[in-house]
């Protein structure tokens, strides 16, 4: 049996591996991309081959041309042909106003939220495109309500690369039709992840959840959900959609 391959980045926690999961659970071959941590990865590879499923880790920084290029020639030899991307690595720094900012940590936030989205759209793209040879496919890249709100006082610098992200996904998803695949997102919220951590206050989503409508945090599985059906074929007339999933907010 032939199962489409999807590679997801970032798919070694959170949001990423809740969507690896449930990807295999729904007949994928999943490619779960890490950058350092090899131990949580393989953690979620292992767990999906005990279901059954079909999965394998790649580590890279998608921050990086060259490893992105072999990011994909590694699924390539190991998976087949790629299906479906998922751009969902992240990062942000600790909170802190745009004052105190230096461009060093601007440059390491552009270059895995902006510049690593699009360079793997890049190689996604010579692979799935019809006129590549390819068959279609679907990528969809999660953004964040940052990209809406700004995230004042606290990572303004990460909602900018998100409100770039939202910009790709519909400006490549009229260029893409053409090619046979469609490019969509979702905006998550406030959601229970580790993330949190990386700016300084684990426990975050516990102390803003009394500003969103449902008044509790989001979980990663039901970010994943959402993924999904925008890359299932109940979502075959959507392109350059972005979907909230951010509880109302």
């Amino acid at each position: 049996m032939t199962f489409p391959v999807l590679l997801i980045t970032g798919g070694g926690r959170g949001i990423g591996a809740a969507t690896a999961r449930l990807a295999a659970a729904r007949g994928y071959a999943v490619a779960i991309n890490y950058r350092r941590d090899a131990t949580a990865a393989q953690a979620v590879v292992e767990r999906i081959r005990a279901d059954g499923g079909q999965a394998a880790a790649f580590a890279a920084d998608i921050g990086e041309e060259a490893e992105v290029v072999r990011l994909f020639a590694e699924v390539d030899g190991t998976l087949g042909r790629l299906s479906a991307l998922v751009n969902n690595a992240g990062v942000l720094e600790t909170q802190m106003r745009v004052e105190a900012m230096d461009a060093a940590r601007v440059r390491r936030i552009l270059a895995t939220n902006v510049i690593g989205p699009l360079l793997c759209c890049r190689e996604a793209i010579r692979r799935m495109s019809v006129h590549h040879g390819g068959q279609g496919g679907a990528i969809v890249n999660v953004s964040s309500v940052a990209a809406r709100t700004g995230s004042p006082g606290e990572y303004v610098d990460y909602a900018a690369s998100k409100g770039a992200v939202d910009t790709l996904t519909v400006g490549l998803a009229q260029v893409a039709a053409a090619d046979g695949i469609r490019v969509n997102g979702v905006r998550p919220g406030f959601i229970h992840t580790d993330m949190h951590a990386s700016g300084g206050e684990p426990d975050r989503v516990d102390r803003v959840k009394a500003f969103v409508p449902m008044k509790r945090g989001g979980q990663p599985g039901e970010v994943a959900q959402a993924i999904l059906w925008l890359l299932s074929e109940q979502a075959s007339y959507c392109s350059g959609t972005i979907i909230d999933v951010a509880g109302g907010r």
